[in-house]
């Protein structure tokens, strides 16, 4: 089983000694990546909730820069220490509460010992909790505690609690280990670490006060000074803070003149000599960081800019164009070398001080926001199954390819080009990505929103790649493939260079390649059925028949001849999406609102096989044996059963594997984030089937399905499952309930598969819907139905 496509932007990273890894946090584990390669090298598990602190044990001298030490928080409840070389578990401490943030300022602030089993019975932790035990259901009790913890005990007590507030804040600890604070509302809070790391010392606190909401802050190396960043993206300098609260008794003497001076820019007798504000930034700065000198400040917002400001004179100088709003600025030992972290799931590496970007971390970037008139119509993710590489549509107007088997980005394709400005109002919307069957070919369309009604355009895009080279070029667009109509769905023929785009106009076109004209692409043909939206489409194993979806049929197609070959019975609702069972005769159908449908279509008998009513995400099929697995949402009635609960434990779908005509899942797995996810089987290696699942968040997993390892079936019954959301009976069944047992085996295998329909108020309108080989016998369908229409009399005793 492969997992991927974490977050590594969720908290900052954080560099080794020597400058040579970076640690991030991904997840329940800590993943450490090559400075030099971009590459993985290891990870630290042992987490069972997100990591959300990561602390490297900083050295004292040249020679301890090899040491390899660190400390993790999580929400799990516990500390760890660990040697990340091996990498090797050293120490676990039971915090009892979810940590959300930690800071240990002894190790800042005093020699390290080289001994990975020293006493750290002068370790003393401030940790971010969040403690629920005393907060009752919808009160508005503080469950967010700054506490002080010492580390040399295996199990925490409660500790000193500093501070409480609504939810738990993020710590920020001077380079120094001097001071700590948190930012809450428009107020930084400050505390000074008590010397020598003394269990029984006071820490201190003072205030600084702003008008507006603080974003960020942090603290100068060497100086008091602090700059913070607010949401209106101005940065402020408070200079000398605490030289009334935060100094000894001794220190206050001398700082007497000081404190009678004017404060300049410094609001309510904050404790600080002077306070300056610098604009530039035109949204929210989200992160701030000093030089390890101090001469400079580096800050940057959602326009995704870093600014550097030169603390003396407030003169700037910028790396434009990053693409992505910004998040945190981390610099390591070797003073040439730093690393940003995108909103986008990158993370850059630097090269100081002229800012050229030498390297990418590329996780799997974010699905992208779209209007609501385009949710769950949008085809955003696409598989090439030969070398497990996915296309995703992202931010930015953007496909980005990743390697699911490395977890790794391999290229991005700008579909439409556009600067990333903060709050920019989204124009392009990027509705459908699909790859051919070798990966060789990738189809994109989009859709330019009008503006107060006026403009608008859909063009249809084919894009090329050079062998083993995954960077695709245009080779053609199409302006207004399907006149003013959208595009509904792409799908590739998997034989022949062909394509097809169906449209809710009304039609489908038919595209084929014209290699003796530089690889253009050119329309084959043009269909139509009954002048209805045609809704999803899909070619069969072998190439020669094309199904599309004509609304609520089917219709089959000669893709060469462009001759409609058969209509398949209609289905309750729309059809959003169609897949051939590989070489089989066998096409599988799904239908959403207002009832969902999974039916799965005899092409050679023109009949319904079996139907679910299930609201299916994705479907997939293998090529070369007749498995077929389907994304479904689990309906929300369902998991609300009490005795449900405990089986789906937050998990909103189901990903059920069919074998041929087989009505009866061969395995189903529950999962997370199923709505806007994806399925796919990997099938480069032939010896192995694998499928793969990307989740509405972009997180994968790739696993075996007939593995052992992977074979934990969840305790579901599946008919349940099936056919919670429909508790009538449909058809004849409708009209005069289930029939004697004319046809015993028969009736045992439909009651296995039985899915109750919801009772119609008019019966009659839907007693002859569905296929014919599931009628009655006429004489007894007749008689019954013109019974129905007689009036009986009662029998009168006298």
């Amino acid at each position: 089983m492969i997992c991927g496509g974490r977050s590594y932007v969720t908290s900052p990273p954080s560099f080794s000694n020597d400058a040579k890894k970076l640690l991030v946090c991904t997840g329940n584990t800590v993943s450490v990546f090559s400075a030099a390669t971009g590459l993985q090298i290891t990870s630290l598990e042992g987490h069972t909730a997100p990591v959300t602190t990561l602390i490297v044990v900083p050295a004292s001298s040249a020679a301890q820069k090899i040491l390899c030490y660190c400390w993790t928080a999580s929400l799990d409840g516990t500390i760890r220490h660990w040697d990340f070389s091996g990498p090797e578990l050293l120490k676990t401490i039971d915090a009892q509460l979810p940590i959300y943030s930690m800071v240990i300022p002894s190790l800042l602030s005093e020699p390290q010992q080289t001994d990975k089993r020293r006493d750290s019975s002068k370790l003393v932790a401030y940790v971010s909790v969040e403690d629920t035990s005393v907060v009752r259901e919808g009160s508005k009790e503080l469950r967010g505690h700054i506490r002080r913890v010492n580390l040399a005990k295996e199990r925490l007590p409660r500790g000193d609690t500093l501070k409480e507030t609504e939810e738990p804040k993020s710590i920020v600890i001077s380079p120094s280990g001097e001071f700590f604070g948190i930012r809450h509302k428009c107020k930084i809070h400050i505390w000074d670490v008590p010397s020598g790391g003394s269990k029984n010392g006071v820490s201190r606190k003072m205030t600084l006060h702003h008008t507006k909401v603080i974003n960020a802050f942090a603290f100068h190396p060497t100086e008091r000074i602090i700059a913070a960043g607010d949401v209106t993206g101005r940065v402020l300098i408070w200079r000398g803070f605490g030289n009334r609260k935060l100094v000894l008794g001794n220190q206050k003497k001398n700082l007497r003149t000081v404190v009678d001076m004017d404060n300049p820019g410094v609001r309510d007798e904050d404790d600080a000599e002077s306070c300056t504000t610098w604009h530039w930034h035109s949204a929210e700065v989200n992160v701030l960081n000093f030089s390890s000198d101090g001469a400079y400040l580096y800050s940057g917002g959602r326009e995704g800019v870093l600014v550097v400001w030169q603390l003396d004179t407030g003169k700037k100088k910028f790396l434009p164009r990053i693409g992505s709003p910004l998040l945190y600025f981390m610099w390591s030992p070797d003073p040439t070398l730093s690393s940003v972290v995108c909103a986008d799931n990158q993370i850059h590496f630097l090269k100081m001080p002229s800012m050229e970007i030498l390297r990418t971390i590329s996780g799997i970037k974010p699905p992208p926001s779209l209007p609501k008139m385009y949710e769950g119509l949008a085809s955003t993710v696409a598989f090439d199954r030969s070398s497990g590489i996915a296309a995703l549509c992202t931010e930015n107007y953007c496909v980005q390819l990743y390697n699911l088997l490395n977890d790794r980005g391999i290229s991005e394709i700008q579909v439409c080009e556009r600067n990333h400005q903060p709050g920019d109002e989204i124009t392009v919307v990027v509705t459908a990505v699909a790859l051919s069957l070798d990966g060789s070919v990738m189809s994109t369309t989009e859709v330019k929103l009008p503006e107060d009604g006026i403009g608008g355009l859909v063009s249809l895009k084919f894009w090329v790649s050079e062998a083993d080279n995954k960077t695709f070029t245009l080779s053609t667009i199409v302006y207004e493939p399907h006149r003013d109509a959208g595009v509904s769905a792409i799908a590739f023929n998997p034989t022949r260079s062909m394509a097809v785009s169906t449209s809710f106009g009304g039609d489908f076109k038919i595209w084929v390649c014209n290699s003796d004209k530089d690889s253009s692409w050119i329309c084959h043909a043009v269909g139509s059925y009954k002048k209805k939206p045609m809704t999803a489409a899909a070619f069969s194993g072998d190439g020669t028949v094309l199904a599309v979806a004509a609304e609520n049929v089917i219709t089959l197609w000669n893709p060469d001849k462009n001759i409609l070959l058969s209509v398949l019975g209609a289905t309750l609702t729309p059809i959003t999406k169609l897949c051939f069972v590989g070489k089989s005769e066998f096409l599988v159908a799904a239908s959403h609102f207002p009832k969902p449908e999974l039916s799965v279509w005899n092409t050679s008998k023109l009949s319904l096989s079996w139907s679910y009513g299930l609201r299916i995400e994705a479907v997939t099929s293998a090529l070369d044996s007749s498995a077929f697995a389907v994304l479904a949402l689990i309906p929300k009635t369902f998991k609300k059963s009490k005795s449900k609960k405990n089986i789906f434990r937050g998990r909103d779908g189901a990903i059920l594997l069919f074998k041929g005509s087989d009505p009866k899942p061969v395995s189903i797995w529950t999962v997370m984030k199923a709505e806007g996810g994806s399925i796919s089987f990997i099938e480069g290696d032939k010896s192995q089937l694998r499928l793969a699942y990307v989740n509405g968040s972009h997180e994968y997993v790739v696993f075996d399905p007939n593995s052992d390892e992977t074979h934990e079936r969840s305790a579901i019954d599946y008919e349940g499952l099936a056919s919670h959301e429909e508790t009538g009976d449909f058809g004849y069944t409708s009209l005069y309930g289930q029939l004697p047992d004319y046809d015993k085996k028969r009736l045992e295998n439909d009651e296995s598969l039985a899915t109750p329909f919801v009772s119609s108020e008019r019966p009659w309108e839907t007693i002859f819907s569905g296929s014919t080989l599931n009628f009655p016998p006429l004489q007894k369908l007749c008689a019954e139905f013109f019974e129905s229409l007689m009036e009986k009399r009662t029998a009168v005793v006298e």
